[in-house]
């Protein structure tokens, strides 16, 4: 499978890229770039080359610009992106960290319908905002926010996360209540991979799974872990995986690399990446032998 990333990086320099990535030592290898392996997207892109080495599937492709909140990173890539699509053989598109446009987002958007054959497409932080506001979450196949996040797309009425309302107080006890929130107001994708202390799958029909073991304290202080496991979820997409499997089992991956990292509060994302390919082949082996893996009370 084809497949595409798309960012931006919080350098203001940072040129527009179109190119393949590839992981080297601490650091992603972009065209002519190196990229620390830090939070954010290149944490995702990161999570995802390693994750379709040990698959044995082809690297992503990945659109990035730089971009330090001032939006004009974001637009060039929104530019590139909706200039070249109908050209594009891409049939997986992960978006990330962008500036949220309902301008751009909608023309891109529209030109992702025009293709012969529609790809499956994910949205993750930024994107997902927009995707939300836009009115059109329907169209996508995977959101996969944090509880907070959650609480914004269960939020009918806010325009933003900034004007969430007291959703975001609740305990993580609240999460199926939002998820089916959601789901009433057709702010939610097809299918939701909610993150947090418990990990949820869900689509319109309830929830499809939870997942809460192996479960490293020491692993929730670390940034960057939302953003592996939806490089995780990713690279099991493109093994051929469908979406909710994906989902699940990159949940449990993401879990058993903070197990076997024994992390402190020092380690980085980068640490904990080390041992994706040891947990891979841990959370494969759990699911085949059918273990269950929602032990928390």
């Amino acid at each position: 499978m084809s497949w595409l990333i798309v960012g931006t990086l919080p350098y203001q320099d940072f040129p527009l890229l179109d190119t393949k990535c590839f992981v080297g030592s601490g650091s992603i290898r972009l065209g002519d770039e190196d990229v620390p392996i830090t939070r954010g997207t290149p944490a995702l892109l990161a999570a995802a080359c390693l994750a379709a080495e040990a698959l044995g599937v082809a690297a992503p492709r990945a659109i990035l610009a730089g971009d330090i909140g001032r939006g004009d990173g974001s637009c060039r890539v929104y530019q590139r992106l909706t200039q070249t699509m109908l050209e594009r053989d891409e049939s997986l598109l992960v978006f990330h960290y962008l500036q949220p446009d309902l301008d751009w987002h909608n023309r891109l958007l529209l030109k992702i319908e025009e293709r012969t054959r529609r790809p499956t497409i994910i949205a993750d932080a930024g994107f997902m905002y927009v995707a939300k506001m836009s009115g059109f979450a329907s169209s996508y196949d995977l959101f996969t926010p944090d509880v907070g996040e959650l609480a914004f797309l269960a939020d009918e009425s806010a325009p933003h996360p900034f004007y969430t309302r007291g959703f975001l107080l609740q305990e993580e006890a609240q999460v199926p209540e939002l998820i089916r929130r959601a789901y009433h107001h057709e702010n939610a994708a097809r299918y939701l991979l909610v993150k947090g202390r418990r990990d949820y799958v869900a689509s319109s029909r309830g929830i499809i799974a939870e997942i809460s073991e192996p479960c490293t304290e020491t692993m929730e202080p670390i940034g960057g872990t939302g953003d592996s496991l939806t490089g995780i979820v990713s690279g099991l997409l493109a093994d051929g995986k469908s979406v909710p499997a994906a989902a699940e089992l990159g949940a449990l991956v993401n879990r058993f690399m903070g197990a076997a990292s024994a992390p402190t509060p020092a380690s980085s994302v980068a640490d904990l990446l080390r041992a994706l390919p040891e947990a891979l082949e841990s959370a494969m082996s759990v699911r085949n032998s059918g273990i269950e893996q929602s032990c928390l009370p």
